[in-house]
This record gives structure tokens, sequence and C-alpha cells, in this order.
């Protein structure tokens, strides 16, 4: 990792697996931390058996999982979880995702890790934390969605509730996460004390529902899901082009106007049940009728450069293999490469965060499992050839 790095000297200590743990660790590593991660030493990560998969390597693993060093670690056995928690002294941060108190009843919960390593920065993902009623309810994705309201908030108005496609409530937390690591090691800069993080899906999702909550809380209504609109403006919806659908946000009353003019309907300015943002709003479905009438006329290419010239935000629908070759996405660094020894040149997301000082670095592969075992416990625990053989012998790594 570059001297410059921003995380440059930050040892990250990680037991996730799946999605948001390992969403926030590639992070903290692409910024130049240094993230080992513990792999259950026969399947490894759960993920390294999920779709999309080719030559037994999981596209899914590789994505999550760039920027780390793999040690493969029975944890169940007495020499395992010694070998654990001599990394916990060397680490500054350690990340779990477990189900609440799994990781307690392995010796390396919070205090445990605390005995050894009193400014420890340790940090519980969960689908609903450590305390209260769900705690002990499992989850993934779906459930934390479902539980803090974006499904339900998701979808068109006269269908069912519909997940989002992504697995966002893994990724926000993810993100949550590594903001919550940073406050803390900057707390820690200070201080000199370390602390406990504990963060859930559920949690997450509930606090992203934009202005659903206030709505409820401020009016006393329950919103409804209002499919491709917005909850706070209009027109701003997906409208039926020619030949596909464009997205269009007018958000506020300069935006509408410009609209209006390319629309050729300047009227529609000072209608009164248009004039202002709140009023478009009442009346979204009469505003959202006119506008997708006209974009009917045109195609999507067409709208699109009308609308940009004018400084209208607008898209069309951009599928995943229009995106995988777009120049905007190539010219951001979006899309990076990794050669994996087992499946060739393949492509993943980059990261999208452009520092000028101290720019991340995703040049560096997911591991194959194990693959830093031996470095691993040579360089950071001084255990000769030997000690590795002999633990490799006795199914401890």
């Amino acid at each position: 990792m570059k001297v410059n790095a921003a995380l440059a000297g930050l040892k990250v200590l990680d037991f996730s697996r799946v999605y948001a743990g390992p969403y926030c660790t590639m992070l903290l590593g692409d910024l130049g931390a240094e993230v080992i991660k513990i792999e259950n030493r026969i399947m490894g990560d759960d993920t390294r058996a999920f779709y999309p998969i080719k030559n037994g390597e999981s596209g899914y693993f590789n994505y999550l999982n760039r920027s780390k060093k793999s040690l493969t670690l029975d944890l169940k056995s007495e020499k395992g979880k010694a070998i654990a928690l001599e990394l916990a002294k060397w680490a500054d941060i350690v990340v779990e995702n477990f189900s609440p108190g799994t990781i307690g009843r392995l010796g390396l919960g919070y205090e445990d890790i605390k005995k050894v390593n009193l400014e420890i920065i340790y940090v519980s993902i969960s689908g609903f934390g450590q305390t209260g009623p769900y705690r002990n309810k499992a989850a993934y994705d779906g459930v934390a969605q479902a539980m803090g309201g974006m499904t339900y908030m998701t979808g068109l108005p006269d269908g069912p509730p519909v997940k989002a496609g992504p697995a966002i409530s893994d990724a926000a937390t993810g993100v949550h996460a590594a903001m919550g690591i940073l406050a803390a090691q900057y707390y820690k800069n200070q201080t000199g004390k370390g602390q406990y993080i504990d963060i859930a899906l559920m949690d997450t999702v509930f606090s992203i529902l934009e202005n659903s909550v206030s709505i409820h809380t401020l009016l006393g209504l329950d919103p409804l899901r209002i499919g491709n609109a917005n909850p706070s403006s209009a027109p701003y919806n997906m409208y039926k082009s020619k030949d596909s659908y464009i997205v269009i946000a007018t958000a506020n009353d300069s935006l509408f106007s410009r609209l209006c003019k390319v629309m050729d309907q300047e009227e529609l300015i000072t209608e009164p049940f248009f004039n202002t943002n709140p009023n478009r709003k009442t009346n979204q479905a009469e505003i959202d009728a006119i506008v997708n009438e006209w974009t009917q006329q045109y195609t999507s290419k067409e709208l699109e450069k009308m609308l940009d010239d004018v400084g209208v935000p607008v898209a069309s629908v951009k599928t995943i293999a229009e995106l995988a070759q777009d120049p905007h996405i190539q010219h951001r660094e979006m899309l990076v490469t990794h050669y994996n020894p087992n499946v060739g040149c393949v492509r993943y997301p980059g990261n999208p965060l452009k520092l000028s000082e101290t720019p991340a670095d995703t040049s560096r592969r997911a591991p194959l499992l194990g693959e830093h075992s031996t470095e691993i416990l040579a360089s950071k625990l001084h255990l000769s050839v030997q000690d590795i053989e002999k633990l490799r012998e006795e199914n401890v790594i």
C-alpha cells in the first residue's frame, strides 16, 4: 500500500462475512488499512459459494473482498482462539457480524478482546443490534428491508411491496460502520480510548427512509408506495418515451419552468394547480399525465439531449450491460480489473471515494482461501515454518 494512503498504518482484524462487514472492511482496505480476514478453514466466507461462479471462483466474493489478506482459522479450537487473541493485540479495529452472542461464546467478544487490547475499537454488525426485542432474530438483507420499512415503501401504488434490487441494507450498513470506525479512531487519537460500536441493518434502513417517517410523525399520515415518483417533488417520475422509459426530475420551480419551456407549454408555469412545488405535488397525477403525453412523442435519446441542454435532470434507464461499457463509468475508474489465477481478468465495481491526496487503491484482488495464512502467522506472530506446518497438520489453519 502506498505511503500516502489515507488509512496507512490502521490495522483491522476482520471476522465478518457475506456483505455488510466485508463491504465495510473493503472500503477501509482500499484506503490503506491492513485488513486480515479470518475465514473458516474449510469453506471460507459464505459468499465463496455465492452466484455468479466460474471455475470455482465467486464474483460476489471477489468483488467484496479485495484489498484484504486471508487467514484460515478454526475459532472453535483452543489454538485457533489463542491465535485470534494474539492478532487482536496487533489490531486497532475488530469487525464481526456473527449473530449476537456468538462471538462472545467463542471467547472473542468485546470484553474478551479488551482484556488483551484495552484500546481496541470493536464493531458488531447484525440484523437488529445487540440489544432489543429482535436481537436474536435471524436476518439477511431482504428481512432487514422489510422490517425497516423500505420494502413497504418500494413498488407501484397498486402493486405489492417490492424489495430494492441490490442488498441496500447491507451496503448502507457497511458504509455507516466504516464511518463509525473512523469517528471512533479520531476519538481514540485524541483520548487513547477505544470503544464498542453496535450497528444494525434494521436501524440503518429505518434511518434512510427519507421523509417517510416525518410524513407520519408530522402530518399523522401513513405514507404509501409511490412507485418511481418522488415523495417531495413533482413532476419527478419515470415516463414513457417512444422507445423505452425516461426519468425526469424537477425538484424546484426553476427546473419546472425549464421543462415547460422545452415542452412548449409555458402556460403551465403560472397555472394555479402547478405554479408551486406543493401545488404540483398535490396535483401530481395531472402534471405527470401531461409530461407523459409529451415524452411519448420522442425517443429516450432525444429527450435526454433536449433536457440536458437546459440543465433539467434526466436519465434513460441503463442496463448493467450498458453501464459496463459506459464511458463515464470508465473515466471515473468505477470498473477495476483484477487477475484471478483461476478465472483470469475480471472487472468489478471500483471505489466511489475520489481523494485528491490519498486516492483509494483498488488494485489488490480478493485473496484465495487461506492465501496469506503462512505470511500472517510468520510476520505478525513470528511463528516458525515448523510451527505453522504443525498448525496446518492439526487442522487449526
